[in-house]
Parts: C-alpha cells; structure tokens; sequence
C-alpha cells in the first residue's frame, strides 16, 4: 500500500523581452570637461549607484516575500490532511462501539501517536477489538523500511482505524485533530527509537522525543477537555544503575545514551505540564519489546533474517566476558499494560490552559522480570527457524548500550492488574510463524518472497 501525496505546483511563467531598445551614449570631446563637471558627475553617479542599489534591495525583498508565500500556499494545498470528508473519517474511527450498558463501561476514545509503529499497531487494534475509539498519527519517517509501516496501517485500517499522515511537531495539525474529536484519552508512543543511532543522527532525538513531546503536551493542554496522557519513557533512563531489578523508585540522573536521555528530559517535561496545567500523566518504562509486526533494528529481527540468509551475526559480550542479558518482554503484555494504564488513568483537571486541582502522575515499569541472555535468544532461534548462526562474537563497544536490564513491576503489578504471562520461548515462536509468513521465506530455496 503506497501514500499519495498530491502537490499544487505553481508553475511561473517568464514574461517576454524586449530587446528592441537603443540607448544612445554621447562622449564629450577631449578636455572639454571642467574639474567642476568631474565632481558634479561623480557624485551624481554615485546617487544613481545608491538608488539602483535600493531598487534591488526592493525587488530581493519583494521576491523572497512571494516566494515565502507561494511555498506556504503549496505546503497548505498540498497538505495531506483537512477538508469535509477526512473529518468525517476521523469522527468514525474515533467514534467508542462499545453497547450502552457494558460491563466494560463506555468507551474510550484515544489518539495513538506513532500508530504505525511497532507497539502503536498492537495498541491501536486491542483498543479496537474492544470497542474503543481511535485515531492513528504516524509521519511514516525512513529510519526503517517505511514499507512495513504502511502494511501496518492497511492492517489498521482493515480495522475500521483511520491513520493520518502527519508529523506530532506540526501544532496546525494537532490543533484541527483536537477540534474535530474531544478525545478522552492520548496513548503517546511516536518517538525516535534506537540508542545507537543516536550516534548518528542526534537532532532526530531532539526533534521527535523532546520537541516533538512538547508539541503534542501543548495541544493536549489547551485542548477541551484536557485528555489524560499514556506515553511511553523507556527503561533506558536507568542508565548506569547497577542496582537490580530496577525499581521506579531508583536513580534516573545517569543516562548512558543520548536516546535515553531524551526519554529521561521526556519524564522531566510531563511532570511540568502536570504541576502547571493539571494534564493526568502516565509514564511507562518499556523493557525490550518484542514480537510479530517489531522493529527490524532490534537484535532479534535482524539475527532472524541474517541467520536464514546465512550471514553472519555479531553477538556482544561484556566486559570480563559476560554476556549481556535484556529483560525481553513480548508485545501482548505490554499491550495489556498500556490498556489497563488508559483505563486506570485518573482525568485532567485543567480548562483552556489553567489549572483547577492536582492531577494524577504515575510511572510504571512495564517489564518480563526474566532477563535472559544474548547467546539463549540465539540459540532459542536458531530452533525455530531450523538454521545454525554464524556467530561473531565480539566486546559490546561504548556505545550507549547497557550490559543488563531487569525490570521490577511490583508497583504495576500491584496499580494496574500488570502481569506479563508470555515467556521468551513462546513469544519468538509466535515471531518467527510470523516472520516467515510476512517476508514469504522459502525453506527449499532459502529465498524470500518480499523482501
């Protein structure tokens, strides 16, 4: 499935010369001019130098100024979103199908940033399976292959969830979305994922996960009514903490990643909007998401597909030789985290931008409370997909990694009903069955149908 974005091009037409005027120039004889005249011409020619001068300022200043404007007008005509019938869309999908009277209660309606992403997709249909309303945000960015983030959104939007192609950092945007729906609920889970990349590109961090989260807090306080906010932080922040299972009650102060950094300022930030404009915040701490429809950045994707091409993959080790161990959690737990996490939230208490009383703020762990290593996630797939890794093993570089993560979830378990069931083993069968059937593998050839 392929976005269309239609421009207005606005195409300009050059007006036609003339090339028939004549100028005739006089030279005054040899010696006929007077050192008088000599003054009275030079200072006349630098008049005429000053008036040209600012006749080219004039017409730079007049161009620019219309150019300024034409470009504004494409981008506006050429917006991929607005007019009668996309209102109507959102309405629909935003719209609760929950029967008056369930036992479930009446239905939610939420915006989900990043609902084409990786977790935003599994969110955006459990919501609807249970009668929800929702609203999908996602600018389909090219950090990986944009073409499994439009099969995402087919997969939503043969759900009756509507996707609007757009960027959080465009307040127009958010402001129209507010307008047309009065949105109970935001499940904020755009953002720029990945701590090595961070490396690489950092203005991405800053622009989606700090910016980015300003914007949208903004919308959301000036919205009426206010909705409560469920965003998801990331179990980074724990940083250079050595004390395990990591606690929400312990030190956050020590990021080892640019990435993890942007989510701790991300904690900083929803704590202000709460203090000031009374928005219920809820922050949940991913532990290393994973399964069908992931990321193919993450370890377990690539080692799948690099393990049935026969390419070698590269496993880090710690120092002193330790592997490295993640709290891997599969994504129908985390789902159910995120759902009892909207359900659970308290409401906002502001109106058009100001406080009326204190506000709910809760972060959670979201988590397996069962790390397990590197070196077993490879051999638990190297079982399934029936193919021995080519292994290189080689010291974790410094590169914002942490050699451990374990998550302790006693506080969600005890606030929100949290209890994750899925163990690593079933989940990477659940992914693999998954990852076979999207990509098209072929046992016989050892080839992929879609690549």
């Amino acid at each position: 499935m392929r976005g269309v974005l239609e421009e207005d091009l606005f195409p300009s037409t050059a007006a036609p010369g003339n090339n028939n005027s004549k100028v005739k120039l006089e030279r005054p004889a040899a010696g006929a001019m007077s050192s008088r005249h000599l003054i009275h011409r030079c200072f006349a020619s630098t008049g005429t130098m000053f008036l040209w001068a600012l006749f080219l300022v004039a017409m730079t200043a007049t161009y620019l100024s219309v150019h300024s404007f034409v470009d504004t007008s494409s981008r506006y005509f050429a917006a991929s979103w607005g007019g009668l019938h996309w209102e109507r869309q959102i309405r629909a999908s935003a719209s609760p199908r929950r029967p008056p009277g369930s036992a479930e209660g009446a239905g939610l309606s939420v915006l989900v940033t990043g609902a084409a992403g990786f977790v935003g997709t599994h969110c955006s249909l459990a919501l609807r399976r249970r009668g929800d309303g929702v609203v999908g945000i996602d600018n389909f960015n090219s950090y990986y292959d944009p073409s499994l983030k439009k099969a995402r959104r087919a997969l939503l939007g043969s759900h009756g969830v509507f996707v609007v192609e757009g960027d959080i950092n465009d307040g127009r945007l958010l402001a129209k979305l507010f307008d047309v729906v009065p949105f109970t609920h935001v499940l904020h889970l755009a953002a720029q994922a990945g701590v090595r990349y961070a490396m690489e590109n950092p203005a991405s961090y800053v622009h989606s996960n700090v910016a980015g989260l300003v914007s949208l807090l903004e919308a959301c306080k000036d919205a009426d009514p206010q909705p409560a906010v469920v965003w998801a932080s990331s179990s980074s922040v724990y940083g250079l903490n050595d004390r395990v299972p990591f606690s929400e009650a312990h030190r956050t102060d020590q990021p080892a990643s640019l990435y993890a950094a942007t989510k701790k300022a991300g904690e900083e930030i929803t704590h202000t909007y709460n203090h000031i404009y009374g928005i219920s915040v809820t922050g949940l701490r991913f532990f290393t998401v994973y399964g069908p429809w992931g990321r193919p950045d993450m370890a377990y994707f690539s080692f799948t597909r690099n393990i049935l091409q026969g390419k070698p993959i590269t496993v880090y080790r710690g120092r002193d030789h330790v592997d490295l161990a993640r709290d891997f959690t599969y994504i129908d737990d985390i789902v159910r985290g995120c759902l009892a996490s909207l359900d659970t939230a308290g409401r906002s208490t502001g109106t058009g931008g100001k406080k009326r009383g204190p506000a709910p703020y809760r972060i959670f762990n979201l988590g397996n409370t069962s790390p397990v290593t590197v070196p077993t996630l490879v051999a638990i797939l190297e079982r399934y997909v029936r193919v021995k890794a080519k292994k290189n093993v080689v010291e974790m570089p410094g590169n914002g990694d942490v050699p451990y993560t374990h998550a302790n979830i006693s506080l969600a378990r005890e606030q929100l009903g949290y209890k994750p069931t899925t163990s690593l083993e079933m989940g990477l069968k659940k992914f693999v069955r998954w990852y076979l059937s999207y990509y098209g593998y072929n046992r016989g050839t050892h080839t992929f149908r879609n690549s």
